[in-house]
């Protein structure tokens, strides 16, 4: 009997110290903690901590429904605006995570940055102009009303997520990531690559992936439902970045989603030239883009 006893408990500890290495051996797929980032003054001076936010901090708000649906806005823009997005995409299909997070388009100093002057533009540019520059672009369809509810929204949501951080300091992010952009692209390696780490969210012929329902999930990269050659996205070095420091979410195993790592910058720049000389719908304005000179070398046109 207390032979038998012992060889049950053994068994019970070797049991439990495998279920230990195992557990031990698996990703961490909590959540990690909010991050903090330095707040800077216009000389690069720290001068506090920017925390992201939580959701349910936007209650606390006066104008909570306003912010709410400037992020729902954001999140499911081509359902809720038919009329003003002609591709498969939303907003945070390119501003990750609600635009929360850094090198990845985020929007924590997007209400800061603007009024601007902007080399493609040629002039200054407030947020508005800029917000309707992605529906014409990135999105393939049409402006918003600037003085318009769901103009108004979406910069709520942007200026709530700043926190309050001054007009003239800025959160120590960037909203891509740097790249070597003397590497010369590889289009044919690139193919491969985005075959072997791409196709499986974008499609094969890149037409993205839409749920049950028939709504995005993963944005087309190419294609009469993708961004128009005047999006920056169609750049290669600027698609690179976002590949690079984003990309593809789904495949490391630390951090948080859209952190990207994965690719190396010449890999990055090869996947990139791959899918944004692909068949895309075409932006007639464009020739008034870049009126000072200065047109990056990635332009396509």
């Amino acid at each position: 009997m207390r032979k038998s006893f012992l060889i049950a408990g053994a068994a019970l500890l070797a049991i439990a110290a495998s279920a230990a290495g195992w557990i031990a051996s698996r990703p961490n797929t909590d959540a990690p903690p909010p991050a903090s980032f330095a707040v800077l003054d216009a000389d690069n001076n720290e001068v506090g901590r920017y925390v992201v936010p939580a959701d349910k901090a936007i209650l606390a708000q006066p104008n909570a429904d306003e912010i709410i649906y400037g992020k729902r806005l954001l999140a499911d823009t081509a359902r809720l605006l038919p009329d003003n997005v002609g591709a498969a995409m939303n907003c945070n299909s390119c501003h990750l995570l609600d635009g929360k997070i850094d090198a990845a388009n985020g929007y924590i100093n997007t209400v800061n940055f603007y009024p601007r002057v902007m080399p493609r533009a040629g002039k200054e540019v407030d947020l508005e102009m800029r917000i309707n520059g992605c529906f014409q672009r990135s999105m393939n369809g049409k402006p918003l009303d600037r003085d318009g509810r769901e103009m108004k929204a979406m910069i709520a949501y942007m200026d709530w997520l700043r926190q309050g951080v001054a007009k003239d300091h800025r959160v120590d992010i960037v909203n891509a990531g740097a790249i070597d952009e003397s590497l010369v692209p590889d289009p044919d390696k690139g193919k491969a690559i985005y075959a072997l780490k791409c196709a499986a969210c974008h499609g094969t012929d890149g037409q993205g992936m839409r749920d049950q329902f028939g709504d995005i999930i993963f944005p087309p990269l190419w294609g009469e439902e993708s961004f128009n050659i005047g999006a920056g996205l169609a750049r290669t070095y600027k698609a690179a970045q976002f590949v690079k420091w984003a990309m593809p979410p789904s495949m490391h195993l630390d951090g948080q989603l859209g952190q990207g790592g994965v690719l190396s910058d010449q890999e990055a720049i090869d996947v990139s030239e791959y899918f944004t000389h692909m068949p895309r719908p075409d932006f007639a304005p464009k020739v008034n883009d870049w009126p000072n000179g200065k047109k990056p070398n990635d332009a396509r046109y």
